[in-house]
């Protein structure tokens, strides 16, 4: 297993090339395969996985699936990589699936699956994330034996495992897809996450618009002072995204207050009395 260490950080085909374990394919039931109880990967995208079963249903599988002999179960195999293609395969109904069998002990079964993981396109960063924190987690890693294992930088491993900041709501908005990765990213070291998850969402905004919106918000907490509450920052700002000025709004604790417009010129002025006109 030495030879493995040498193809860490270059892909999933040079850590089985390096082997010397790519001629010993076989066909096994695919009632004796079960999933792997390290898989990185959370969700299985349907539209993806139905495209794959489609393929098999051509093509059958190219690509053996990469399996252990299970430590629990003498008589199953764990998959160690291609998971989507066991399932896929059980959609298809095949009875037997190509396999490559190897040695593996559970962390070299999880270093296997991070790396295919990784390889993917669809795998999003929440997933890659995760998979790095177990590595470190589970297995004593530090954040430089991940960076040399996956063959990425120390900053890029440090960066990815900050988005496990996350508040747990806002990270199960990413894993069910209510928001994406990019407006993930905009969230990570903000006190107010989830407020400002949830209010993305309501405004459908992109992540441009949120990467705005988190900014005027950062800006208009410094100036309102830590004092104010967040809803009425986002309310001050959801007038001003409507009327095109500056918004201040001072609320005590029995809701009584007064709401400030700051216009710069006559105009801004007739501006917000035809406002109030035409509504009132």
């Amino acid at each position: 297993m030495d030879k493995i260490k040498k193809g860490l950080g270059r892909g999933l085909s040079s850590l089985i090339g390096e082997t010397k374990m790519e001629t010993q394919k076989n066909q096994l039931p695919i009632s004796d395969i079960i999933p792997n109880k390290y898989q990185p990967r959370k969700i299985f995208n349907e539209d993806s996985l139905e495209d794959l079963t489609n393929s098999i249903k051509e093509r059958g599988i190219i690509q053996p699936i990469i399996v252990r002999k299970s430590i629990n179960d003498k008589s199953k195999f764990e998959i160690i990589a291609g998971e989507r293609r066991w399932l896929a395969a059980q959609k298809v109904g095949l009875h037997n699936v190509p396999v490559l069998v190897i040695e593996a002990d559970d962390l070299k079964s999880l270093e296997y699956a991070i790396v295919e993981n990784i390889q993917r396109s669809d795998l999003n960063p929440l997933e890659e994330a995760q998979g790095y924190k177990r590595l470190i987690d589970e297995f004593s890693y530090d954040q430089e034996k991940v960076s040399k294992f996956i063959g990425k930088s120390r900053s890029y491993i440090t960066n990815s495992l900050r988005i496990l900041t996350l508040p747990e709501d806002v990270i199960k908005l990413i894993e069910t897809q209510k928001l994406s990765t990019g407006h993930a990213k905009i969230l990570v070291g903000l006190e107010n996450a989830s407020f400002v998850a949830n209010k993305i969402i309501e405004k459908k905004l992109s992540v441009r618009q949120s990467e705005s919106f988190v900014q005027l918000f950062k800006n208009k907490k410094q100036k309102s002072g830590n004092n104010k509450d967040t809803n009425i920052i986002a309310l001050e700002l959801s007038i001003s995204n409507k009327i095109g000025l500056n918004v201040d709004i001072k609320n005590n604790k029995r809701n009584k207050g007064k709401i400030s417009f700051e216009y710069k010129g006559l105009d801004q002025l007739n501006r917000i009395i035809d406002i109030i006109k035409s509504n009132y």
